[in-house]
């Protein structure tokens, strides 16, 4: 089984709005969390889906569901206090409704811009390595402070961003959360952290280069450009 599980539990104080949190902003009518889902919905192998969400939003996401048909959709879960915590609380559902063999596919409500073939290629990779986190190649130099205040600058031909999805067998990722909970660390800044912090090896994919994350104005307006140009592409066949 493949399970999409889907946090949405951000209140968005970065991008500077009041009425709604960032996942539930709207772009021609339709919710940034919408436009995620969907791509999860409509690939052929996924088998289920699972959303953590701000639990006083859950009603709403809910009417949502119904008004855009999203099929797939097994489970809303309140989300945590940290990311790291809303995943576990869609992990433990996954574990009541889904084999623990299943493959799932961590990702952020507020990445919508991710393709049919990034879901394959993780869905592929764990079935063959165990675990996949998605990837963007480094355009920029990084530099790395050292704690003697020294300087370290990777090659940038070795260098990658870690983006989403970031997919694992779930017993795997489940074993990681509950060492992490039992340790009373809630600090994970995400998924592949953990992992790697707990000795699994881990897998890239490379994934699209406008798979980001929605957090500021300027990332919706990067959003509503590219959205603009998938459709002239469908309409004109750019």
């Amino acid at each position: 089984m493949n399970i999409a599980l889907i946090f949405a539990g951000g209140s968005g104080k970065r991008m500077n709005t009041v009425a709604k949190p960032k996942q539930f902003l709207e772009l021609r009518g339709k919710p940034i969390i919408i436009y995620t889902l969907e791509l999860f919905d409509n690939h052929p192998d996924i088998d289920g889906i699972i959303v953590a969400c701000l639990e006083g939003w859950i009603p709403y996401l809910e009417k949502l569901i119904h008004k855009f048909d999203i099929m797939k959709l097994h489970s809303i879960v309140p989300g945590g206090d940290t990311g790291q915590d809303s995943i576990h609380n869609g992990l433990v559902e996954a574990e009541r409704l889904f084999p623990l063999d299943s493959c799932v596919l961590i990702h952020d409500g507020v990445r919508p811009l991710i393709t049919e073939q990034t879901i394959s290629d993780n869905i592929e990779a764990v079935r063959q390595f165990g675990s996949c986190i998605t990837c963007i190649p480094a355009i920029e130099t990084f530099v790395v402070s050292k704690s003697d205040g020294d300087l370290e600058i990777p090659s940038r031909k070795d260098s990658f961003v870690a983006r989403a999805p970031q997919s694992f067998v779930l017993s795997d990722i489940l074993a990681a959360h509950r060492k992490a909970r039992g340790e009373g660390r809630h600090d994970f800044i995400d998924s592949c952290s953990m992992m790697s912090s707990y000795g699994y090896k881990l897998h890239t994919v490379i994934g699209p280069m406008e798979n980001i994350k929605i957090t500021t104005p300027t990332d919706y307006f990067i959003f509503k450009a590219m959205v603009d140009v998938h459709e002239n592409q469908q309409i004109f066949g750019f």
